[in-house]
């Protein structure tokens, strides 16, 4: 029998379509057990989730609530001890240019210009079909997108920390992944530029429909950001404990925002959930 969406050798009719792009990506019942000298340790269990198409969702929970471990079982970098998880109806098994990450260190490679840094990515993705011209273009395209396209010849240590972010995103989106991972992007920058990067963000997801799945301690940042925030609850054995949608319209004004009932509700209401039900429950 043929799966829906990209191993499907016909096109999909609207309901199809409807339920591929609805549950596009698809956490189910996954658990994750690390072994340790001490025993086994239950880091997940239970976990529930489905990501639509061009949805943004954010994970947040106090620290040790698994948030990273979900965002690296969706990665491919961790195998669930159960359940499984799809991606475009596909199971996930390993690491793959359909899942971009962007972790809090830029992991760029420092004797490599900016431009090289994203061209070596595209190159692993798309080299065996496209000719080196057009590689390059791609990269380019990130770059600009995100830009930098003055600071294309630079190499890492002559740029700031959050234009190394800038690049490292551009070197995510620049594979075209179906879905963006990003693990605390903006964790290590001061205050203003975390704020501007974010609205750059805003601008690029808004540009290109990604759908995206970000980990963040930062309750305004998931608020400003999100389309539904999940919710851990404290480790071990974290599951997920609510899941909030934001209601708010999109394109998203971070100083309309801050004036907004709306967004201070939205904002209660995961301070509730972390400072008072897991507190309660700790």
């Amino acid at each position: 029998m043929a799966m829906i969406g990209e191993l499907t050798a016909t096109p999909l009719d609207g309901k199809a379509r409807a339920s591929f792009e609805a549950n596009y990506l698809v956490v189910d019942n996954a658990g994750m057990v690390f072994e340790t000298k001490k025993g086994n340790f239950i880091a997940l269990r239970d976990i529930h989730l489905t990501v639509a198409k061009g949805e943004f969702v954010s994970l947040i929970g106090h620290s040790g609530c698994g948030k990273s471990t979900l965002l690296n079982l969706i990665a491919g970098l961790l195998d669930p001890t159960s359940g499984h998880l799809l991606l475009g109806n596909r199971e996930i098994k390993g690491p793959g240019p359909d899942r971009g990450v962007v972790f809090q260190n830029h992991s760029l490679l420092p004797w490599m210009s900016c431009l090289d840094n994203i061209h070596l990515a595209v190159e692993r993705v798309f080299g065996r079909d496209e000719p080196r011209a057009k590689l390059k273009a791609r990269a380019m395209a990130a770059l600009e997108m995100v830009g930098l396209a003055s600071a294309a010849e630079k190499r890492p240590h002559e740029i700031s920390g959050g234009m190394k972010q800038r690049v490292g995103i551009a070197r995510a989106l620049a594979m075209e992944p179906k879905v963006l991972l990003m693990d605390e992007p903006f964790g290590a920058l001061d205050a203003l530029t975390r704020a501007h990067l974010q609205d750059e963000l805003l601008r690029i997801i808004a540009q290109t429909g990604s759908t995206v799945v970000m980990v963040t301690h930062d309750v305004d940042e998931a608020v400003l950001l999100s389309d539904r925030i999940v919710m851990m609850t404290n480790g071990p054995a974290a599951t997920i404990g609510e899941i909030l949608s934001i209601d708010l319209p999109r394109p998203r004004d971070r100083v309309q925002l801050a004036e907004d009932p709306n967004y201070s509700h939205l904002r209660r209401e995961i301070l509730e959930f972390l400072y008072r039900k897991e507190r309660k429950a700790a």
